[in-house]
């Protein structure tokens, strides 16, 4: 057992004596069905503290032949598939993590040549009677390895693009890291599999890709791994039982990550609510909000104001092909809204190809990133919409369609002023404040010309209840008709306090907004 070579299972071991461990050990068998194929080749790309750094050690673990590591697996779901016995620590494993190779060298060369050295050093230590000369590379001394043992190598590289994000202005240096890797692994009969797991997907260079034999898997097209990728919606109910903490509180607070239709949870964001019983920004606080500010701050035609479609609930459009799986080559807004899903500020949809800010977690963090930075119209109107919800609970009619008004008018040049749709995203960002107290609960009724919004209050919190609807060119009374009739019992049968019923009108011609507000 080696540092590099076969390193053991002692960290899949924490990982399972940790206080709550969420079984993902059937990623195994997607890799056992391409072990050994063309399709042996896979790059899992996730955002920070999403399970990467696990999910490569419970691989380790179970392809290492210098452990048993079958007590470990007892009672996961890969022991009880058809492939477990066949693969089960029958391989020599490499596993690295390109960061810490990185960290404390200079140039890629250096940082190579000191790859190449430890991982020889550990063959050497491995296969004595095997002549591994040190002036040779590593791809040379893995051949006579396999030649001499029969036994294929598992490749488990965790951080692999880390390079991109530390040397984002050096195409030459990503270019000799991508073209090494190209000939470590490709076309070499001594993998079996290299597994490969970062932030991004694989590095493209125009139609050029020393890659191009790696299956991507990524936050934009995970397809039948994306169970895999975070938390599902069954892991965190089973999670809140366990820990006596109300499902609908995680659920308001960290849903809203889409992979493939997977309604998925941050990992760090649940595992910390659940065992401090206590809501808060688990995720965000991991890292700066200078990140996520450097990007939505580019100056690109239409960013800004798909940020604010998107701040005030909108799903926006967007192509996410053009994006060159790097932080530097972005030419567009569409390339800074991929780069963001892959970071995990945003979520996709395959399917409808829009992107969207994911839940509420991340709605304050972009909070913070537009706050006092140039976004002075957005952020006045936040601001007001504490004295909004004052009015609304008031039941001050005149104050709420003045307010409103107000609002609709400095949000003309982002959103069409007479288009029905957007409407609503107008009212999403004057009751902004709502969301501390509020889960809201937005619905279009398509081809009718009117919004939706319901706002019930968060658990143990002493407020009414609000339904709105908005009508144009209709009296205010017909909007609260129409919630009585159509809207009430989207109110759950179980909430039992106050509802404030609101109409919101506006004239189209006169452009004047003017309100009703009832209550029951």
């Amino acid at each position: 057992m080696g540092i590099y070579l076969n390193p053991g299972n002692d960290l899949f071991q924490e990982n399972l004596n940790s206080e709550i461990y969420v079984d993902k050990s059937m990623l195994i068998a997607h890799t056992n069905k391409v072990l050994r194929t063309q399709q042996k080749f896979l790059c899992v790309s996730r955002p920070r503290r999403f399970g990467k750094s696990m999910a490569a050690q419970m691989l380790a673990a179970y392809y290492d032949r210098s452990v048993d590591s079958r007590d470990q697996f007892d009672g996961l779901a890969i022991s009880e598939h058809p492939s477990f016995d066949e693969h089960l620590n029958k391989y020599n494993v490499i596993q690295l993590n390109m960061h810490n190779f990185l960290t404390p060298t200079n140039s890629m060369d250096e940082m190579l040549g000191l790859l190449e050295e430890d991982l020889k050093d550990d063959l050497i230590e491995e296969y004595p009677d095997i002549n591994i000369s040190k002036g040779r590379n590593l791809a040379t001394a893995l051949l006579k390895v396999h030649a001499k043992t029969k036994v294929p190598f598992v490749f488990i590289i965790d951080e692999w693009d880390c390079i991109f994000r530390v040397h984002q202005e050096d195409e030459k240096t990503q270019k000799k890291y991508l073209d090494y890797l190209r000939n470590l692994l490709k076309d070499q009969p001594y993998v079996a599999l290299a597994y490969m797991t970062g932030i991004l997907p694989v590095k493209k260079y125009g139609q050029h890709s020393a890659l191009n034999m790696f299956t991507e898997v990524s936050m934009t097209d995970a397809r039948e791994f994306a169970p895999l990728t975070g938390f599902t919606r069954g892991e965190v109910e089973e999670l809140c039982e366990s820990y006596e903490m109300p499902f609908e509180d995680i659920q308001a607070w960290y849903d809203g990550y889409n992979v493939d239709g997977v309604e998925t949870y941050n990992p760090r964001s649940v595992v910390m609510s659940v065992t401090g019983h206590r809501l808060n920004n688990y995720w965000t606080q991991t890292e700066t909000f200078e990140a996520l500010k450097v990007y939505i701050e580019m100056d690109f035609d239409g960013l800004k104001e798909k940020v604010v479609q998107m701040i005030a609930g909108e799903r926006i459009p967007i192509e996410t092909r053009t994006f060159q799986n790097d932080m530097r080559s972005l030419t567009s807004a569409d390339d800074v809204l991929t780069l963001l899903i892959h970071l995990g500020y945003l979520t996709y949809d395959f399917e409808t190809s829009e992107v969207w800010i994911p839940n509420n977690e991340l709605q304050e963090e972009f909070y913070i990133c537009i706050k006092d930075r140039g976004w002075e119209v957005i952020m006045d109107d936040i601001k007001a919409s504490d004295e909004l919800m004052k009015s609304m609970i008031a039941g001050e009619e005149d104050k709420v369609a003045a307010a409103v008004e107000g609002a609709h008018d400095r949000f003309s040049s982002i959103f069409a002023y007479n288009d029905e749709n957007t409407l609503a995203s107008v009212l999403v960002l004057a009751f902004y404040a709502a969301r501390k107290s509020y889960i809201m609960h937005r619905e279009y009724a398509t081809g009718k010309g009117y919004a939706d919004l319901v706002f019930l209050p968060r658990p143990n919190k002493d407020l009414p209840a609000l339904v709105m609807e908005l009508k144009v060119n209709e009296a205010t009374d017909t909007a609260i008709d129409q919630i009585k009739q159509r809207n009430y019992p989207l109110i759950p049968a179980e909430y039992a306090g106050e509802i404030i019923l609101c109409g919101i009108s506006y004239d189209k011609e006169s452009k004047a907004h003017s309100c009703k507000i009832e209550r029951m």
